[in-house]
């Protein structure tokens, strides 16, 4: 299968996305969250949303230059309209903002509606805890793309409305939980859907609410569902969406899923930044930091256990070996890149195999 260098795969997705339509410093921050992404595991909010924006850009859904616009502020918190602009561009700019804030009065709160694609939420948790922050981060979208059925229904009525929390301080890194309420993302369904691949067991349910492993079920007429994570309890799982889905939508004047969502595809969001030095203090969430990874990592393991895992330790070995190796792709994922650069006029990166 194709491997691609991070350095490679980052100027080729900032061409595509240039002559795609994009501003070239748009274009450089989309592409590095987008390989950082693929670097750390996470296909599906990786390079293989580039055709899928590049559409978008096309048919009006994203407008390349759109910036930040503040609709109401107090000392605490923001309320932002980010014009359908690309998402990652949005979601930086927003979080730097509530990191200010959090520095001067130990808070930053702030929403964010008709935002294109947020991306992988850990970004801004990475930059929270850049900061030394403690963040929390929301998404949901924005009334649209609905996956996600209630348990015992067969329809779809919300979308995957991830989650994500960060807090600096770990000793290879910070702790940072990003995750799905669903058993899987939506995109790693387009992924094995573009690879031609199945998907495991216990994804998705088709239109008539039955297990399926074909993805395509996923986006048929009437469409299947994602199954909201929890197992036996995936009500707790679907709680978590709803509740997500009110505090982005309902905070930021977003609309909430309905029958007939309106607008363009994309996200509304929640984040929360928090300074440490304004509440117990730094040296205090430090301390304590230490001492609980100390005491979580060294539990008596099983035999066939070489490590205990915390957040953000997933990302960190993935991130180790890609930068190595490259970052592979499987053939389907790779010909779609390669034919978008195509139809652009962008000459594809050497690939090894």
């Amino acid at each position: 299968m194709p491997r691609v260098s991070d350095a490679s795969l980052r100027s080729f997705a900032q061409a595509l996305l240039i002559t795609g339509g994009a501003l070239p410093e748009e274009a450089a921050i989309v592409a590095e969250s987008l390989v950082e992404a693929n670097l750390r595991g996470y296909e599906s909010h990786g390079v293989m949303r580039l055709p899928q924006y590049i559409d978008s850009v096309r048919s009006g859904e994203i407008r390349p230059g759109a910036k930040l616009s503040i609709a109401h502020e107090t000392p605490a918190m923001l309320t932002c309209d980010g014009g359908w602009g690309f998402g990652q561009v949005l979601g930086r700019d927003l979080t730097s903002r509530l990191i200010d804030k959090a520095k001067v009065i130990g808070v930053g709160c702030g929403t964010l509606r008709q935002s294109s694609h947020v991306g992988r939420l850990g970004e801004y948790a990475e930059m929270a805890a850049e900061a030394g922050m403690v963040s929390f981060v929301l998404a949901n979208t924005h009334g649209g793309a609905q996956r996600v059925a209630p348990v015992g229904g067969i329809r779809p009525r919300l979308g995957t409305n991830p989650l994500c929390m960060g807090c600096p301080g770990g000793k290879e890194g910070p702790f940072v939980l990003d995750f799905g309420t669903t058993v899987t993302a939506e995109g790693k369904v387009r992924v094995h859907k573009i690879a031609g691949k199945t998907v495991p067991d216990g994804w998705l349910l088709d239109c008539e609410g039955n297990p399926s492993n074909d993805p395509s079920c996923l986006y048929a007429d009437p469409p299947g569902t994602i199954l909201p994570m929890g197992g036996s309890q995936a009500y707790k799982g679907f709680g978590l969406a709803f509740l997500i889905e009110l505090f982005c939508s309902g905070l930021s004047g977003a609309p909430v899923a309905s029958e007939k969502p309106v607008g363009p595809k994309g996200n509304a969001a929640f984040f929360l930044i928090v300074s440490p030095e304004h509440a117990a203090g730094t040296s205090h969430l430090s301390d304590q930091t230490r001492l609980l990874e100390d005491y979580v990592r060294g539990v008596a393991r099983r035999a066939d256990v070489a490590e205990i895992t915390l957040p953000g330790d997933p990302e960190r070995r993935a991130v180790n070996e890609r930068r190595k190796n490259g970052i592979e792709f499987d053939e389907g994922n790779w010909s779609a890149l390669t034919t978008l650069a195509t139809s652009l006029g962008v000459a594809a990166p050497d690939v090894a195999k």
